[in-house]
């Protein structure tokens, strides 16, 4: 067995798990040190019970190497606890890819890279990295020469992993006036544009429902994300107030698709909504918002509750080709 990938994979299964960043950064960071390790010296450290010498391995990582190279299944993976994901079915099997990912470039936990791959390995055929916008400045938001640049290592991605297929798109905060905090210019270079609200949550509901209308309007937005900004797990955060009425109406006549979140925490929107987004003809986007690999496999959790309000995968746009998806 590789140990850099028994490494990465019981990464994947705690932050599929959802278990702290710091216990999986762990993992991945003994992995980036066993892929710069000669093998021949990795095998002779483990004999001699000295891997802990190298950087970033402590007993744990150790134990998971020496484990891999004696071809054993790592005791360490017993230690996790498997996630039950809802069945999320025949949904999830249709879904080709996923619009709402992020990378270490803003506030994931991995390389762009490192997202791709996962991407690639849950089974998808395209994926949209959309890291954050400048004004998120807790979220390490790109600014526009940051963005051009990622442009590069996108296309650098696309050029080793085809036919797999990264988008490049942001998360673009949707500011109070409804303005989008990026160059105009600049967002329609790009592929893919999920617009979501992350500031001034309880803002009237009138002044919400101007703001995220305007917002939906920009011809280069595809996707609102999390509508109503709530947190549904420790101390929460209630909804933001806005007609939602309003609102979606002016993604389907816009041409928006509604995202379905599934983060656990966030859940969102609220069935009540997201009936009501489906009573009123809106397309979809179920996506993981993953910030780390494991969490790509969350869309279970969107999956259930598009089944539940009773759509189907013809106003899935993730059940779309690459192709399809860039051709609207």
């Amino acid at each position: 067995m590789d140990p850099a990938w028994a490494l990465r994979e019981i990464a994947f299964q705690l932050e599929r798990a959802g278990e702290p960043t710091y216990r999986v950064r762990a993992f991945r960071n003994a992995a980036a040190t066993v892929d710069k390790t000669e093998a021949s010296q990795l095998a002779s450290m483990a004999e001699n019970g000295t891997l802990t010498s190298l950087p970033g391995i402590g007993k744990a990582t150790a134990g998971v190497i020496e484990d891999a190279l004696a071809g054993r299944d790592p005791a360490y993976r017993s230690k996790i606890v498997e996630k039950k994901l809802p069945d999320g079915e025949p949904l999830r099997s249709a879904l080709k890819g996923d619009c709402h990912t992020h990378s270490d470039w803003s506030d994931g936990g991995s390389s762009i890279g490192e997202m791709a791959v996962a991407g690639r390995d849950v089974g998808h055929e395209w994926m949209v990295l959309t890291d954050h916008s400048p004004r998120l400045t807790v979220a390490n938001g790109l600014s526009p020469d940051r963005l051009r640049t990622q442009m590069q290592i996108v296309a650098k991605a696309n050029e080793l992993m085809a036919p797999f297929r990264l988008l490049h798109g942001i998360e673009v905060d949707i500011l109070d006036d409804g303005a989008l905090d990026q160059e105009e210019e600049l967002l329609g270079q790009l592929d893919f544009v999920v617009a979501s609200v992350h500031s001034k949550l309880r803002m009237p509901a009138r002044d919400m429902t101007r703001r995220m209308v305007a917002a939906v309007r920009n011809p280069h937005v595809r996707v609102l994300g999390h509508c109503t900004g709530r947190l549904v797990v420790g101390r929460g955060r209630p909804e933001s107030e806005f007609d939602a009425e309003a609102v979606f109406t002016a993604c389907r006549e816009n041409g928006v698709a509604v995202e379905i979140n599934s983060r656990p925490e966030r859940l969102d929107p609220p069935m009540r909504l997201l009936k009501l987004a489906a009573e009123i003809g809106c397309e979809f986007a179920i996506d993981s918002d993953a910030h780390a690999p494991g969490q790509l496999d969350w869309q279970p959790y969107g999956c259930e509750r598009a089944v539940k309000a009773g759509i189907g995968p013809e106003r899935i746009i993730n059940t779309r080709t690459a192709e399809e998806l860039l051709s609207r």
